[in-house]
Parts: C-alpha cells; sequence; structure tokens
C-alpha cells in the first residue's frame, strides 16, 4: 500500500478529490509547483502570506508576482490585477487567508483562459466552501493541513483531479521523504499533548517569555531573516527543495520526514475528530463576527451563508503590534501575523512587487488573526484593552501612513 494511504484515503472522502498524504502542506505545494510550473515560471500570489510559503515557491525554481489584494480579507483581488500581468503569468497560487476563501470561480475563469492551473493552498481552509464546493476542488491541485485544524502538529495532503496523477505524485512524494526516526515521531506525537497542558494550567504566559528570554524562537519578529546573501547563492541551484531547506524548514523542521504508524495513527484519530472542530470554530466565528473588530469581509460572509469554520478570525485594530505584546500577559499568543508584505520582505531581488501595494500593507499591519476556539477570552481582552477598531482610508492618499508607508529593508541586510 502507499505511504500514508488510510490518511490519504480519509480525505478523500471529505473532499472528494483523489489525495497524496505528506508530511506536511508545505511538502505538498511544493510537489504541486514541481508538477505544473516549469522552472522560470511566474505565479501569482498574494503578498499577506506565509514566508515559508515565498521559499517554497522559490526552492521550486519560480518567480512569485505579488498580486495586489482586497483590503478587508488580504486575498488576491483580479480585477485591480493589470491585463499586462495576467498575460505574463504561467500559474496562480491562492492563499484562503485564514479560511476566508479566495475568488476562486473569477480566478479559475481566469486560469481556464489563459490555459494555466490554479493551484489553491488550502492550509487554512479545511471546511470552507464556495457556493456549496469545497475549497480545494476548484483548481489543478490544492494543499491541506492537519497542523492548522484537530490540535495536530504534522500532516497534509495533495488534493489531484484523478487517480494517474495521484500516483506520479506519490512517486515524486517518496523521492523527496527523509528517513524516519522514533525521537521525531515521539516529538510530533507528544507535542499537541504538551500544548495542551500549557493551556490547561494557565502557563502560556511564563512559557512564552520564558522561550522568548531563553532565545527559543526560530523567528524574532513576524518575519524570519532573510539571510539575503545565502538565499541568492540558493537561487543558482534552484529548482532544489535541499538548497532551500534552512527557510522551508522554520517552524517545522520535520515538513518532509516520513511518518511512522505512531505519527500516522494519531492523526487518524485527529482526523476522525474534524467536524466537531469545525463545529466548535463556526461557533467561535458567529461570537467574533459580531464584534466591532471584525472584518467587513468576515461580516458579509457571515451573514449571506452562517459563520465560516475559520482557522483564524481576522480582526482590524489599531496599534497590532503593541496589543498582541500585551495579550501575551492575558495568555493569548497571536500567531499568524504575516507582516510586512512579502515584496516590501524580500525586495524586488526575490519577488516582483505588486503595482499596488497599499491594500496588503494597511491589511497587514492591522489584522489580528484571532483563534475562533479561544473567542469568548479573546473578545472579554480586546474589550478590557479597550482596543479601537481600525478602518481604511476610503481613498489613499500620498503620505498617508496607514495607506503606503515607507517599505523597510529586506529582513537580514
Amino acid at each position: 500500500m502507499p505511504y500514508g494511504s488510510r490518511l490519504a484515503a480519509m480525505m478523500t472522502r471529505r473532499v472528494g478529490r483523489e489525495c497524496v498524504y505528506t508530511p506536511s502542506a508545505r511538502l505538498a505545494l511544493y510537489l504541486a509547483l514541481r508538477r505544473w510550473c516549469r522552472p522560470g515560471g511566474r505565479v501569482l500570489m498574494s503578498p499577506v502570506n506565509d514566508d515559508v510559503i515565498l521559499f517554497v515557491v522559490l526552492a521550486a525554481g519560480l518567480r512569485p508576482v505579488q498580486a495586489p489584494v482586497s483590503r478587508w480579507d488580504g486575498n488576491i483581488d483580479p480585477d485591480a490585477v493589470p491585463d499586462s500581468t495576467w498575460r505574463e503569468i504561467d500559474a496562480v497560487l491562492t492563499t484562503n487567508l485564514y479560511g476566508l476563501p479566495d475568488r476562486v470561480v473569477e480566478l479559475r475563469r481566469r486560469c481556464d483562459a489563459l490555459g494555466i492551473p490554479l493551484i489553491e493552498d488550502a492550509a487554512h481552509a479545511i471546511g470552507t466552501h464556495v457556493d456549496g464546493q469545497p475549497i480545494g476542488t476548484f483548481g489543478t491541485a490544492a494543499a491541506f493541513s492537519l497542523s492548522k485544524h484537530v490540535a495536530a502538529t504534522a500532516g497534509g495532503f495533495l488534493a489531484v483531479e484523478d487517480a494517474r496523477t495521484r500516483r506520479e505524485l506519490e512517486r515524486l512524494r517518496d523521492d523527496l521523504l527523509t528517513p524516519r526516526r522514533l525521537r521525531a515521531d515521539l516529538t510530533v506525537t507528544l507535542r499537541p499533548l504538551a500544548r495542551s497542558a500549557v493551556r490547561s494550567l494557565h502557563l502560556v504566559r511564563p512559557v512564552w517569555r520564558t522561550m522568548q528570554r531563553l532565545g527559543l524562537m526560530e523567528r524574532d519578529d513576524f518575519r524570519m531573516a532573510l539571510h539575503t546573501s545565502r538565499l541568492t547563492a540558493s537561487a543558482r541551484r534552484a529548482p532544489s527543495l535541499a538548497a532551500y531547506e534552512p527557510w522551508v524548514r522554520v517552524d517545522l523542521h520535520g515538513f518532509r520526514a516520513r511518518h511512522g504508524a505512531l505519527v500516522r495513527g494519531q492523526l487518524e484519530l485527529r482526523m476522525a475528530l474534524l467536524d466537531g472542530d469545525l463545529a466548535r470554530r463556526r461557533d467561535g466565528v458567529s461570537r467574533l463576527a459580531g464584534t466591532t473588530w471584525a472584518s467587513p469581509a468576515l461580516r458579509e460572509r457571515t451573514a449571506h451563508d452562517g459563520p465560516p469554520a475559520l482557522f483564524r478570525v481576522p480582526l482590524l485594530v489599531h496599534d497590532r503590534d503593541t496589543l498582541v505584546d500585551r495579550l501575551v500577559d492575558r495568555g493569548v499568543v497571536t500567531g499568524y501575523i504575516y507582516d510586512p508584505p512579502l515584496d516590501d520582505y524580500a525586495g524586488a531581488e526575490f519577488v516582483e512587487p505588486s503595482p499596488d501595494p497599499s491594500a496588503a500593507r494597511w491589511f497587514a499591519g492591522h489584522v489580528l488573526p484571532a483563534d475562533p476556539l479561544l473567542a469568548r477570552g479573546i473578545a472579554a481582552a480586546l474589550t478590557r484593552e479597550r482596543v479601537t477598531p481600525a478602518h481604511p482610508p476610503l481613498t489613499p492618499r500620498a503620505g498617508e501612513t496607514d495607506a503606503a508607508p515607507t517599505p523597510p529593508a529586506p529582513l537580514g541586510q
């Protein structure tokens, strides 16, 4: 039997497409980019995205093209992408940021007209639907992540359209997997239990502060250090996952390690709990969508279709960075902040900048991704902190800080 076939079958039943099991979504995404994009190709993507995804695209030997985004959800705004850009790209990569869907119907229509693949990054979007159709079934392929749901810390899938392609990708995956190690399997299995214990014992603040003081975290800020000279050297070896591994592995060192039966068995148990997890997320989203800080995109979707099962709820607040630090003292650690946008972070050497970066800069600088499973506590903390909701300028003007801040130098220079 192919590696991870039982987990793949569980995901196939959920999304209705052939699925390949992978140790992580980032490996699944790399498989898709290598399968459908030729080295040197140009991939349209949102600049409000995990820096790890940027490095996956670079590892595949591709040029990331940063798209204008919606000011309300950070996803690609197809209507704002210039016609000249559409004519020059070779693929589109969605984000479905925090579980709010990209405009996948429009993106699929444009990709079909251009004869290029639409690749869905559905890591945040298990349980997200558009017009009754699950995210992950609109594109040529879709990468999913288990580490974002059901308290798992590993596991991913690549959903594709047919069994022949699945078998081809299984062979490519097997060539990229590194050998299983018992110690690593034990770490993956025990880490969710440790996290649960920290939270239930109200130790989030002391544990987090201790890790900060001891320098135990791989990121000193929202973005990892770029290490420009090393990154430039790695580009000469692309496409190569090994050349970019120092960046792609950040926060998940076992992203391509073969999982043993212990890890796969635990993930099967956790997948069986996924529907309950999604139901609890909808309850939390319903609570946060009614607050003054909720993104209008979330309010509109909730009013139209009911509360979605988001991975994180995008709240828009003033003085976000200070608030993030203050929330730690209330036992809430905020992750998944993608600021600055990728074109400001990496610079024109590594990405093609967006023709209109103002919306991405505003959204990335004001969004507070709130865990819907902690909705009650987060709402209470924001109320006690007297947090002011943020609203973008209706008409950005030259010199407005919210509309167009001076881009920082790439990190690591």
